[in-house]
């Protein structure tokens, strides 16, 4: 989230080492996405609704300014249930302290038909045309995954909708879901508690079978759910937000720049062993702009801006002939990174050489410390 001047990075994490366990709330903060500050743990596993882990949650700013987290805690039998927690002080720029409601947790899986160990993961809130509070929960619900809705006055007290979101039978159960708005051809953010222009389009995702899938549609006001543009029953057919190693996404608007950004998890093959031995697990990819292609039909994604303050000087070939099998070597960097590559025909191509411009600019590292 980004709140009084800085963005806020909440992640899980284990503080006794590169293993799955003990998971409390990891926080850092950032004035520009690129340099993080880490800070002590925003949540730690230290009471019954979340004593085996605190797990993925969001965060919702409420009127007036006020950040609520509302997360996934495990208690002693692994059962999940949704707990709420308020910064100590707003008026600590880092938000360093956070207490947990006295009336933990505020959400659990006691109702017909739900599985109490498939419970996790709320989205961040928004407020509907009734001027209540919704929020989507992965979960299953009588065989089917769902992003399941739930409605609160207070962000306090919720109350489950007798639908889902949307459901789906044939899939592993969601998790981490994310449920936004978009503008076709716009790369403008939108805060799905404001106003939502005319046009616009819902992107519902979900992660499942180990890869971020996501449907395009609109958010039917009056049925208070989500209504694909097509409906693809095959799972394997959806679309994916990343065609790499990327999981457990989590995006949110950004008030600063009026945009969308997106994080996601990218998870290793290494051992277990092998992140014992070199002390870490696990990576953050670099946030990136979300948008809706002009089409309406897809999402599409960039590094976010400020990563181009890591560039340093621009080497620049321009007008070099190739032909079929030539090699042209780049002399004045090691390693490089490419901004662009362009031909001057891209169907039909002719048996004679075509031009290539490749642009390349050195990336220098981002200083680290023992606390990032």
């Amino acid at each position: 989230m980004y709140f009084n001047g800085f963005y806020h990075e909440f992640y899980q994490y284990n503080l006794n080492g590169p293993i799955f366990g003990d998971i409390v709330w990891g926080h850092s903060v950032s004035t520009d996405l690129v340099n993080w500050i880490g800070l002590e743990p925003a949540l730690v596993r230290d009471t019954p609704s979340d004593i085996d882990g605190c797990w993925t949650g969001s965060v919702t700013i409420l009127p007036g300014g006020k950040p609520v987290i509302i997360y996934t805690g495990g208690d002693k039998d692994q059962h999940q249930a949704q707990n709420i927690a308020f910064p100590k002080n707003r008026s600590d720029p880092y938000l360093r302290e956070w207490i947990k409601a006295a009336n933990n947790p505020v959400l659990r899986p006691d109702e017909p038909g739900m599985n109490s160990i498939e419970f996790r993961d709320p989205t961040t809130g928004w407020i509907g045309p009734d001027g209540l509070w919704r929020m989507a929960v992965g979960g299953e619900l009588n065989g089917y995954s769902a992003a399941l809705l739930y409605k609160s006055e207070d962000f306090l007290n919720w109350t489950k909708v007798d639908h889902p979101l949307y459901s789906h039978n044939g899939s592993n159960m969601w998790e981490c879901p994310d449920f936004f708005a978009v503008l076709p051809g716009n790369n403008a953010g939108l805060d799905l508690s404001a106003a939502i222009p005319q046009g616009a389009k819902h992107a519902l995702k979900m992660s499942v079978d180990s890869v971020d899938k996501y449907m395009i549609g609109v958010y039917d006001l009056q049925r208070d759910a989500f209504v694909p543009d097509n409906v693809v029953d095959d799972r394997r057919l959806w679309l994916r937000i990343d065609y790499g190693t990327f999981y457990a996404s989590k995006s949110f608007f950004d008030s600063n720049k009026n945009r969308r950004i997106i994080w996601g998890w990218s998870r290793e093959t290494d051992s277990p062993s092998d992140d014992l031995e070199k002390g870490w697990a696990g990576l953050h990819t670099i946030p990136r702009t979300i948008w809706l292609a002009d089409n309406g039909k897809q999402l599409l994604q960039w590094p976010v801006e400020e990563i181009e303050s890591l560039r340093t000087n621009e080497i620049s070939h321009q007008g070099i002939e190739l032909n079929k099998g030539d090699l042209f070597e780049i002399k004045e960097v090691d390693a490089f990174q490419v901004v662009s590559f362009s031909q001057t025909c891209l169907l039909g191509l002719p048996k004679n050489p075509f031009l290539l411009q490749k642009r390349v600019m050195p990336v220098k590292a981002v200083g680290s410390s023992d606390n990032n």
